[in-house]
């Protein structure tokens, strides 16, 4: 069987040159004359995505293309069985490049509220009132793509919206803003709930397959070269026209694995969910030391009504970047509070950050109508944009010079609602609680007391 692998190698020229010339919008450069592993093809389809210098936490200056000492490039492995696949080759090691999907399940439920109730609990109109609009904050959604029209139609007014700053994933046909509608404009519609006037940015990590036949959308090598993209454009490039032009950047993503054997065999060292080494995680790991704040889905793999794909697994099922301990990952509710049935719970599987989800977000309620009228925006999918709008209301004020990331995520930690009766602490179904942009504006002495103050999990 011919296993897609993400294979790192030491420099060469070939790999700069494919690295520069995709981190410059350019179309990705042959890499036949790159000295390949025995036994892997590499795809010339991926541009080489580097991986900064041998230390545990690179500096950001090494992941320049001609300053990195490795770089993650997409081969094809041919091997009889999953169980099979080697742990390097020629030395060089290999990972595991596993499909991708978004989180959206609705279960066959109607809408539990609208928009403008999940606007009311986050109490949207006392944010606005002290400025926390996400006016100045880019939210890069890393999704399906974006289209704008239909936004626009949905919101009531044109949102604003950086096609400098997107990213064209390679054998993805249309322009930033323009892809069909779907799971990506239903993201933005909600990350605008409580920032309307954060700036968008359109990353279709999970749509479209590269020229050659090569089925790129909906892999993980794919978010690698995405991710890698905004690691430039915010951290590394430092152009005055690229993404530090904002106070800040917010990285919201609804998507992940829904089973183990979507990757590697559990024990092999290349394999992404739990493995904080995987090259994945090494690049989100350092856009978060780069300031950019991060949220992941939880997933749907809950117990009362799994999604299909899960096959049944309930536990352990926040896995890969989910669980990784520098993103916020986001747990689903109705408008009433109640936990939706899907949404998975903790702890995450092991090997990785244990207390996900951190905390809950509103879902399965009228908003974008992305999948038809009267759908739902549904799954924690619908949650994790929600969440990222407050961190992007938040960050209007919330100078990354004073609140790092890690600072954002204990934060609103700790200023969540108790969705629990006597709950105190981490919990499995709710993380610390419901998020409350109001009480973490509070904290951070940004905006007045929420009138919700005394809910806080303590």
């Amino acid at each position: 069987m011919r296993i897609p692998v993400i294979v790192v190698l030491p420099k060469q020229e070939p790999l700069q040159e494919s690295a520069a010339a995709g981190l410059e919008g350019k179309a990705p450069t042959d890499l036949s004359r790159a000295r390949a592993p025995s036994g892997i093809t590499l795809d010339s389809n991926f541009v080489a995505v580097p991986l900064g210098g041998a230390a545990a936490k690179p500096a950001l200056e090494s992941f320049a293309p001609e300053r990195s000492e490795s770089f993650a490039v997409r081969g094809f492995l041919d091997a009889e069985s999953p169980e099979a696949i080697p742990t390097t080759a020629d030395g060089n090691p290999l990972f595991a490049d596993p499909r991708i999907e978004p989180f959206i399940t609705c279960g066959g439920a109607p809408p539990v509220g609208d928009a403008a109730a999940v606007a009311a609990k986050l109490n949207v109109a006392a944010l606005a009132a002290q400025g926390l609009s996400g006016d100045g904050v880019a939210i890069a959604v890393m999704d399906t793509g974006i289209n704008l029209p239909h936004l626009t139609a949905k919101l009531g007014f044109a949102p604003k919206f950086d096609a400098a700053n997107s990213w064209s994933a390679p054998g993805v046909p249309t322009a930033p803003g323009a892809h069909p509608v779907g799971h990506g404009t239903m993201c933005a519609f909600d990350a605008l709930i409580a920032a309307p006037k954060a700036t968008l940015l359109d990353f279709p990590i999970l749509r479209g397959s590269a020229p050659g036949g090569s089925v790129m959308g909906g892999f993980l090598s794919v978010a690698l070269m995405g991710f890698a993209q905004l690691l430039v454009n915010w951290g590394v490039a430092f152009s005055p026209t690229g993404a530090r032009k904002y106070k800040a950047l917010v990285s919201t993503n609804s998507w992940g694995i829904f089973h183990p054997s979507w990757d590697f065999p559990a024990g092999h060292p290349g394999r992404f969910l739990d493995n904080p080494n995987h090259p994945f995680n090494v690049v989100v790991s350092t856009l978060a030391r780069a300031g950019a704040d991060i949220v992941f889905a939880a997933g749907n793999c809950g117990t009362d009504c799994a999604d299909g794909r899960c096959q049944g697994r309930t536990r352990h099922t926040i896995m890969g970047a989910s669980a990784h301990s520098e993103v916020l990952t986001i747990a689903g509710c109705d408008t009433t509070d109640k936990r939706v049935g899907y949404s998975s719970q903790g702890p995450s599987i092991p090997g990785m950050y244990q207390e996900k989800p951190d905390v809950t977000a509103y879902t399965h309620f009228k908003g974008s109508e992305a999948f038809g009228v009267g759908s739902p925006d549904s799954g924690t999918s619908a949650a994790c944009p929600v969440a990222a709008g407050c961190v992007a209301a938040l960050r209007t004020k919330a100078a990354l010079s004073s609140v790092a990331p890690s600072v954002m995520i204990q934060t609103l930690r700790q200023s969540a609602r108790a969705a629990l009766a006597g709950q105190r602490g981490w919990n499995s179904d709710y993380g610390f609680g419901i998020i409350d942009p109001a009480a973490a504006a509070t904290s951070f002495g940004v905006a007045a007391v929420s009138e919700r103050a005394e809910e806080r999990v303590s």
